[in-house]
């Protein structure tokens, strides 16, 4: 029986309000420090090791893992602990603690060596408590000979590990005293003739310079059995997935943001802020912690660096030297010891605080008169142009400085250079925090800044970081506080804005009507504003399909913008004039449409217009996609996604549109593994939630065909249904899907009505997209019908010519407008028939002939095949094929299940495997021997897969993410045919997959 760890972890640094109790993100180092001990596998010579890291890093948490898995594997352990007692250090204090562990739980050992060793005595815990106010006996030094009592502990630890493999852990030895740190060098110098390892911790950011452990750990780093191993802070999703150990309730994104970034990787820290709710301020108990390095400071150091809190977590050195007004030898004198206390980093030309935290915790201290005239020094030195500094930083200052005028300025400043450089979710904040001050009329006219103008660059900021529903309320807002007497240009720059913004959003108001008293309030003749409000105009009408009006809008648009030498205008006007051109297109001079487009793009590119660069790269793409020519479409689509990115609007309109369609393109294709990795952006939680929904459905349509519980994720999309249509038609489809593969046939007609109530709203009545889910619930509806009773079967039935008939009436409405419907659409038209003609003939109520049933799933198939689509195409034959079974056409349904099943495991797409073997279709004899299916990376994780690793398991080992594993099995069962991960494993042993 192994003894318990000696108190590992009671006397760290403070411990948070409420800790994790499980080691995140922590694996790999654990992992190591038990391979340099020795403690998995046993060692010639178990290791010594030193653990650095930072307080609060997680050091404490780590030792106590490695504890538990020593005393799992069979070793004793035992830990000693130095203590803060300033220029009081008691000698050899963790060797005491040790000893009296080993009094207690091995009474006889000590005895041993207590007879051999007396020595050993002078440190027992008892010889050193003053108890009638005299000094000890001894101190452990004088009273004989050092050697001696190093002699001592060295027996003593190896006859301690006689029984059984020892491990003994030494916390905090930056506070340890000379005699500790030698005979600690002295056990790191000396072998044992039993098994013992040892680890001692420190406090990497209490070495400065001068302190004397630095030049200890640089001595014993350099012997052959000393390993050092350095815990650096926990990267993001390590700390995301502690803060949800703590707070299960789970923070808004802002709150959980946040704390990411102010903790830096942190553990303790990450508990203190979680434990106070997330606060923009510094928890004071947290704070008086930081706040103790500061008392080792001299006085001109701690000005220093109160003057530096103030700049926030970096300043330039020039600025600080500016802004500090101290002499020159005080200024140098202070920051080099702030540096050497490891207060301060410093950089090539800047300094910064070795913990955010701590700068903030100092910021706080400040009295409010104190830091309002620090703030005025450096408003004084940054307009003086004293010290380098950005017009961001001069907004922050003045405005912490009361000085507004310069904030409004300076923020408008900063606004603008965060556009230029691709920082639009920066510059609706600066635009945002101005617009606060111009609120005062006084203020805006004395400095002559029209709030109009402010009021829309910080509305197109928004839309350009994809939050387009922002940029709308905004712009409502402001033109509510119009008052009557406003001057009619502000009020169509308004206007005119807030009709484009209405158009990219889901409404009830009309955005025509909105663009129309635009151009009527603009100003007439040769004005810049009347040709920016008529090139949104024509853009409003050709979203509202009225073509002629939004030609002559963009063709006036356009001779004002190149008569005022307006560029990126003019080449916005002319995007808009290709796409009237591809909106008419009748598929009849295909060639000329697109060369408009390219040219619109090279104008575009020419004159620096990014946002008609974007649209006219889409719209390429989409003329593309409507001819279902998936290379060309894709190809034009991932050229908007990779310029959008390049210029930092990965979420601007266009931009996000193309990466929705580039990804429903490849999961079209069958691309599902490259469509994942293109959807990944949709896991940036502080991305805007529209755009991330807006993609997210085709990534969950992926997981669901690979067998994953897609459930939680389609709920939240239901959330945001009504604000934007396009998340609704598509979540729904696999809501309905996924009903169908549970032949829950009341879930799959619960969200088809749900999805149509809401897009009848927003929408129409019929819109497009009902086809295809009116086909799904069809399908649902087919699979629900076996287990139906006899009075679910005839409502199920009537739902089923329901159905028919609300897609038909589609069809209908779109011939009658002359509106194009393409290849897809009479893909799910006939599937739409086929659907019912299954339903009507499952149910037994008015079956249709055997021949009428195999023509239109035949007609079905081939409608696929032109279209494309390789899932879409996979279900009809795997549907084809269970009725050709049903029928008795065994050689017909064997060569659709043939070609289904070759998809499906290309696909990875398990639950038509599943399909597949529900309805009796069973794969070639040499299908199940086909190693080269498996890419080298999913043989590796197969042959983890098969020792029972877990996927969380298999991503530490492979250095990848649990997501990325998960996604790889999904693969891997997909291919094999398997329904599990036993089934997978057996499948690789049989086949011969693990060599």
């Amino acid at each position: 029986m192994t003894a318990p760890l000696s108190a590992l972890g009671s006397m760290m640094e403070p411990v948070a309000a409420h800790t994790s109790r499980t080691l995140v993100g922590r694996d790999t180092e654990l992992d190591q420090l038990s391979d340099l001990l020795g403690i998995r596998e046993r060692r010639d010579r178990p290791g010594v090791v030193l653990l650095s890291g930072d307080a609060g890093v997680g050091k404490t948490r780590l030792l106590m893992e490695l504890r538990d898995r020593a005393r799992a594997e069979g070793w004793r352990v035992v830990a000693g602990h130095c203590l803060d007692f300033g220029e009081s250090a008691l000698p050899y204090l963790p060797f005491s603690e040790l000893l009296g562990r080993f009094d207690t739980d091995l009474p006889d050992v000590v005895e041993q060596v207590s007879s051999q060793h007396p020595a050993i005595a002078r440190l027992q815990p008892g010889r050193r408590v003053r108890t009638s106010g005299e000094a000890p006996a001894t101190d452990g030094e004088r009273g004989g000979d050092r050697g001696e009592l190093f002699e001592a502990v060295h027996a003593l630890f190896d006859t301690a590990a006689a029984d059984a493999p020892l491990l003994l852990v030494i916390e905090d030895t930056h506070w340890a005293d000379q005699s500790t740190r030698d005979l600690l060098g002295f056990l790191f110098t000396r072998a044992f003739t039993n098994p013992v390892a040892l680890v001692a911790s420190y406090r990497s950011d209490d070495l400065h310079r001068r302190h004397p452990l630095r030049r200890q750990v640089a001595e014993w780093s350099r012997l052959q059995t000393v390993d050092r191993l350095a815990l650096s802070p926990l990267p993001d999703d390590a700390v995301r997935e502690l803060i949800a150990e703590l707070a299960p309730e789970r923070l808004e994104e802002r709150e959980l943001a946040g704390i990411v970034s102010r903790a830096e990787g942190n553990a303790f820290f990450v508990e203190e802020l979680v434990a106070s709710g997330a606060g923009a301020w510094v928890p004071d108990d947290l704070a008086d912690l930081l706040l103790v390095r500061l008392d080792r400071l001299s006085d001109e150091a701690r000005q220093v660096v109160r003057i530096a809190s103030v700049a926030g977590r970096k300043v330039g050195h020039s600025l600080l030297e500016a802004a500090a007004g101290l002499p020159a030898a005080d200024l140098d004198a202070g920051i080099r010891q702030a540096v050497e206390m490891n207060v301060l980093v410093a950089g090539s030309k800047t300094y910064s605080f070795r913990h955010a935290l701590l700068g903030e915790a100092v910021y706080d201290d400040l009295l409010p008169g104190e830091r309002v005239r620090l703030h005025g020094q450096y408003v004084a030195a940054l307009a003086a142009g004293d010290g380098r500094g950005t017009a961001a930083e001069m907004a922050r200052h003045a405005r912490r400085a009361m000085d507004f005028d310069r904030a409004v300025t300076a923020g408008i400043e900063a606004g603008d250079e965060a556009i230029a450089v691709g920082g639009p979710e920066e510059a609706a904040r600066h635009y945002e925090h101005a617009l606060e001050l111009l609120e005062d009329a006084e203020r805006a006219e004395r400095l002559d800044i029209d709030v109009s103008k402010i009021v829309a660059r910080a509305a197109d900021a928004h839309s350009a970081a994809g939050d387009s529903q922002r940029a709308a309320s905004l712009l409502a807002e402001h033109l509510e506080r119009l008052g009557p007497s406003a001057p009619a240009a502000a009020r169509a720059r308004l206007l005119s804005n807030y009709a484009m913004a209405l158009c990219i959003i889901e409404t009830t108001l009309d955005p025509v009507s909105i663009s129309a008293e635009a151009v009527a309030l603009a100003p007439e003749g040769e004005s810049p504003l009347r040709a920016k409000v008529l090139a949104t105009h024509a853009r409003v009408l050709a979203g509202e399909h009225r073509l002629e009006e939004a030609e002559n809008a963009a063709t006036e648009a356009l001779g004002l913008a190149e008569r005022l030498k307006m560029p990126v205008l003019a080449s916005d006007v002319v995007t808009t004039l290709s796409s009237l051109r591809f909106k008419r297109f009748d598929g009849t001079d295909g060639e000329a449409v697109r060369d408009a487009l390219h040219d619109a793009v090279e104008r575009a590119a020419s004159a620096g217009a990014v946002s008609a660069e974007l649209r006219a790269l889409f719209l390429v793409g989409r003329s593309h996609q409507e001819a279902a020519e998936w290379e060309q479409a894709a190809h034009w689509f991932r050229k908007a996604v990779d310029r959008g990115v390049a210029v930092g609007l990965p979420w601007a309109p266009y931009s996000i549109e193309a990466r929705w369609q580039l990804g429903w393109v490849l999961y079209a294709r069958g691309e599902w593994d490259e469509a994942l990795a293109l959807l990944a952006i949709a896991d940036d939680e502080t991305g805007p939630l529209i755009p991330r929904a807006i993609i997210e459905a085709t990534r969950l349509a992926i997981l669901s065909a690979r067998g994953n519980d897609v459930s939680a994720g389609l709920r939240k999309l239901r959330k945001v249904w009504a604000d934007e249509g396009g998340v609704a038609v598509f979540s729904a489809g696999v809501e309905i899907e996924a009903a169908a593969l549970a032949a829950d046939a009341g879930a799959a007609l619960g969200a088809y009505d749900d999805v149509v109530g809401v897009l009848t709203r927003i929408w129409t009545e019929y819109f497009a997209g009902r086809v295809r889910l009116a086909a799904q619930t069809l399908g649902a509806v087919s699979c629900g019908l076996a287990t139906a009773s006899s009075s679910e079967r005839g409502v199920l039935l009537e739902r089923a010519a329901t159905l028919r008939a609300d897609g038909e009436h589609v069809v209908e409405r779109f011939a009658a407008s002359g509106a194009a419907w393409g290849v897809e659409g009479r893909a799910w038209s006939l599937r739409l028939a086929a659907e019912h003609l299954r339903a009507r003939w499952l149910g037994g109520v008015d079956a249709p002939e055997r021949d009428e049933l195999i023509a239109a799933w035949a007609a079905t198939v081939a409608a696929f095949e032109e279209f494309g689509s390789v899932p879409e195409l996979a279900r009809v034959r795997t549907t084809y094929a269970g009725i050709l079974r049903l029928l008795g056409e065994t050689t017909a349904a064997r060569e659709q299940g043939d070609l289904a099943r070759e998809a499906a495991h290309r696909l990875g797409a398990t639950t038509l495997l599943a399909e597949l073997r529900s309805s009796g279709s069973a794969a070639r004899a040499a299908e199940s021997n086909e190693p080269q299916r498996l890419t080298a990376r999913e043989r590796e994780i197969l042959s983890l897969v098969a020792e029972g690793r877990s996927n969380g398991e298999i991503g530490r080992q492979l250095f990848i993410s649990t997501k990325t594993v998960s996604v790889h099995v999904s693969n891997i069962l997909g291919k094999l045919g398997a329904a599990g991960r036993t089934e997978a494993a057996a499948i690789a042993r049989r086949d011969g997959l693990l060599g």
